[in-house]
């Protein structure tokens, strides 16, 4: 597994190595020590969450604080997603900024988002099938969301030539400068 940075520390691109033949490919898709070597640190996953979405669906931008804060390994395993990590640690040099980067099934590539960050994807094709580890299980009490738009982000997400499909989470979230951040 190569591990590419990206403009945000911490925040990086998994890159299989995958072996294919006229039968198909096979890759690993993790190996803790190896991930840990990556990180930098031991990271325990407790949790593996599945969504199909709709093309033009856009989920995000979710993340939860602390105590219950995670960090999220994320892959596309069916059609292709433009995934999202932003940096919400006030403490932070990129404090407010993003990194976006396709996931898919054809490139099979991850993206290590770890604590402190918001997260969230825009579906690209027919359907996408997005798998995730997380480090900390699933916290009601401690779930929030920024918004998408919040033009003090400006994110760029890709134009699919329609409105997004969106949750009503989504869709009332508050911009970062009523959000509850890291510190």
């Amino acid at each position: 597994m190569k591990a590419v940075e990206t403009a945000l520390p911490g925040v990086l691109i998994l890159e299989p190595k995958v072996f294919s033949d006229e039968r198909g490919y096979f890759f690993e898709s993790f190996r803790e020590e190896r991930f840990a070597e990556i990180v930098g640190r031991s990271v325990r996953f407790v949790q593996d969450n599945e969504s199909r979405s709709r093309r033009g669906t856009l989920r995000g931008l979710h993340y939860q604080v602390p105590p219950r804060a995670q960090g999220k390994l994320v892959r596309c395993v069916e059609g292709a997603i433009f995934d999202v990590a932003v940096d919400l640690r006030r403490s932070s040099a990129t404090f407010g900024k993003w990194f976006g980067v396709e996931l898919s099934d054809n490139n099979r590539r991850q993206l290590w988002i770890p604590e402190g960050f918001a997260h969230g994807f825009l579906a690209l094709t027919e359907f996408a099938r997005v798998l995730y580890k997380t480090t900390d299980y699933y916290a009601p009490e401690c779930d929030r969301v920024v918004a998408w738009n919040d033009p003090v982000l400006g994110i760029e997400w890709p134009s699919l030539g329609g409105e997004f499909l969106l949750s009503e989470k989504d869709r009332t979230a508050p911009f970062l400068s009523a959000a509850e951040l890291f510190p």
